[in-house]
């Protein structure tokens, strides 16, 4: 029998193509939130990625539901446990979107050490050019800076790299690991790198930077009592999950200059971001494009294509 898919919050397209090759039956019509408890039944397997939540309610809404996959590596959408123990397989894709999401944390970095949030909000024409040439003067670079990377997997990983081809000096914190090993390629050369596994009170106050690549854990990680742990004049940056940052303490700290100021991707409230982050020159913001590269997209979706092909033939 075949399966029919609901692919419910987008996939490229060469994904779509290849699940139909493989023999599925693929709708691509995306169904509201509150609609889908009526309509999941339909299918055997959904494919999600941010936007669409699969909670208790949806699935047990549909006992024939084989499998949930998500498009990306977090999986704080989908009730993981209990849909496992009803039988349901869930599938993500750790390692597709690593690279992308680490070169968006980087963009960041490096637009806030030049301040070209400012510059792109604030250049208008020739009066503002030589007021802003003035005060970029006080810029600095990130060679020899302090990276504190807060969760080092994949993301943490490639991020570090990057780093350290940049001069930087990286730290780590992550508490499910005994000792943090780096692997960099340079030429036909395999260099194995230890770096230092701290904890996140002794990384927050060395750091120049600290960028967050943890799941949420149920509170945030950078709350009121981290923030006050936290170098004066560092940049935190997040590409993680909105909810690891107390963002009325992230204001507050911008505001009273105990950070220099911050690159988010991520928010507590999507789409509905807090009006003051918005507004603020000390804040680089994106919408959640972590993930949002052809590249990575096109990795999801073979990945995604391969394992669910494999899950079939089981």
């Amino acid at each position: 029998m075949s399966w029919k898919i609901l692919v419910n919050d987008g996939m490229e397209s060469s994904g779509i193509s290849a699940l139909i090759n493989a023999g599925f039956e693929v709708d691509t019509q995306k169904i509201p939130q509150d609609e889908l408890i009526h309509k999941i039944c339909n299918y055997e397997g959904i494919i999600v990625r941010s936007a669409t939540k699969v909670r208790k309610d949806l699935i047990d809404a549909c006992p024939g539901l084989m499998f949930i996959a998500r498009g990306g590596v977090g999986l704080d959408n989908i009730d993981v446990e209990y849909a496992i123990r009803k039988g349901i397989q869930v599938i993500n894709t750790p390692a597709a979107s690593s690279r992308s999401v680490a070169e968006l944390a980087m963009g960041h970095i490096l637009t806030l050490t030049r301040r070209l949030q400012l510059s792109n909000r604030e250049l208008k024409g020739s009066e503002q050019f030589g007021i802003l040439k003035k005060s970029m003067a006080s810029c600095t670079e990130v060679a020899g800076k302090t990276l504190f990377i807060v969760g080092f997997g994949r993301i943490g990983k490639e991020l570090a790299k990057m780093a350290i081809a940049m001069n930087m000096n990286v730290m780590v914190h992550d508490p499910f690991l005994k000792e943090a090993q780096l692997s960099i390629h340079v030429g036909q050369q395999n260099i194995n790198l230890e770096l230092p596994l701290v904890s996140l009170e002794h990384g927050l106050s060395d750091a120049d930077y600290v960028s967050l690549h943890s799941p949420f854990i149920g509170k945030p990680i950078l709350d009121k009592e981290a923030f006050e742990s936290v170098k004066k004049g560092a940049y935190i940056i997040n590409t993680s999950r909105g909810e690891n940052i107390d963002e009325d303490q992230l204001l507050s700290a911008i505001h009273s200059g105990k950070i220099a100021g911050a690159g988010l991707d991520v928010f507590n409230d999507e789409p509905n971001i807090n009006p003051l982050i918005l507004s603020n020159p000390k804040i680089s913001i994106s919408p959640h494009i972590g993930a949002s590269t052809q590249e990575a997209q096109e990795r999801i979706a073979a990945e995604l294509v391969e394992k669910i092909i494999a899950l079939k033939g089981k």
